[in-house]
């Protein structure tokens, strides 16, 4: 079957695409590796999605698809090996087979980045997170740490500054890599403490944190600050293996217009794979209506070319 979008990645941008495009009388495929809705699917609460006072982010997840599936939209959870997006049509090759489509979305999100250090991942959800602006509200009067020395570091130290009783910024340099006049806010806070020059050992705890081992790279001092929670904000890694070589990137970010459209025509990206300020559910949201959008006026050029 020849659909008229193929849609790489089940996340909300990916499924809310998959939405508006069946709604334009369009047919999608959404290809999804693991399980549809991304991050979402793995935040223990969302609480600033308009409309729902609180909701897990598993439910969400679930919504979301619930409600690509009730348009008509396809999904398929297969591995995609390799993808041919130059010419017509376009084509996925996937664990399950061939697919081919008239134009694509590409929704693969990113990553956070790990710190690589023992219970992080045990503790993912459980006082680990990797966005202050999603589970912040969860620790208002507790004690925290941030782990980072760029813009988002700082950023979210601002941030759980205002809700938290202690944040303690741990930064591996001597100087932050955040802007300057970005930096300079954090004097603001009597609460922020900045632990420079030190870098995170091991997260301690079991069923949930209850500290965080440190070293001071300069004295070798070792000693663990008794915490609640631990945001780490050292980067994300775009999820683009398959797209990098193909298409125009910015730090691994695939570049795209206001249309969503990228460098390739045809070709559309959605959500945190793209070069985005902000990655949030909203914003994932926006972006797959408008590139469902985009991928319909474009199917109509086509057909009116041909």
């Amino acid at each position: 079957m020849l659909y008229d979008i193929l849609i790489a990645g089940g996340g909300v941008a990916g499924l809310t695409a998959a939405m508006y495009a069946q709604r334009s009388g369009l047919t999608a495929l959404v290809v999804e590796r693991l399980f549809p809705g991304g991050q979402a699917a793995l935040t223990y609460e969302i609480e600033n999605y308009p409309g729902l006072q609180a909701m897990t982010g598993p439910d969400l997840a679930l919504a979301f698809e619930q409600h690509a599936r009730k348009c008509g939209a396809m999904i398929v959870n297969a591995e995609i090996n390799s993808v041919e997006l130059e010419g017509q049509p376009k084509l996925f090759k996937t664990s399950e087979g061939d697919f081919t489509g008239r134009a694509v979305i590409i929704t693969t999100g990113a990553r956070p980045r790990l710190l690589g250090i023992d219970g992080e991942r045990e503790l993912t959800g459980r006082g680990v997170s990797y966005c202050a602006t999603c589970d912040g509200a969860f620790f208002r009067g507790k004690n925290v740490a941030v782990i980072g020395g760029g813009n988002t570091a700082v950023e979210d130290a601002l941030f759980l500054a205002r809700m938290c009783e202690t944040v303690n910024l741990i930064h591996r340099r001597d100087q932050f890599r955040a802007d300057k006049r970005l930096s300079e806010r954090l004097a603001d806070f009597d609460n922020i403490k900045l632990m420079m020059n030190t870098v995170p050992e091991y997260i301690q705890g079991q069923e949930h944190v209850t500290g965080l081992a440190v070293q001071n790279k300069e004295t070798d001092e070792k000693h663990v600050i008794a915490l609640d929670g631990v945001f780490v904000a050292v980067g994300t890694v775009p999820n683009n293996s398959l797209f990098s070589d193909m298409l125009a990137t910015e730090g691994g970010y695939i570049v795209t217009d206001k249309y969503m459209r990228a460098s390739i025509p045809g070709v559309f990206a959605a959500g945190d794979i793209r070069n985005t300020p902000l990655r949030q559910v909203i914003t994932a949201a926006s972006d797959g209506a408008v590139a469902a959008y985009s991928a319909s006026e474009y199917l109509l050029e086509l057909r009116v070319e041909s």
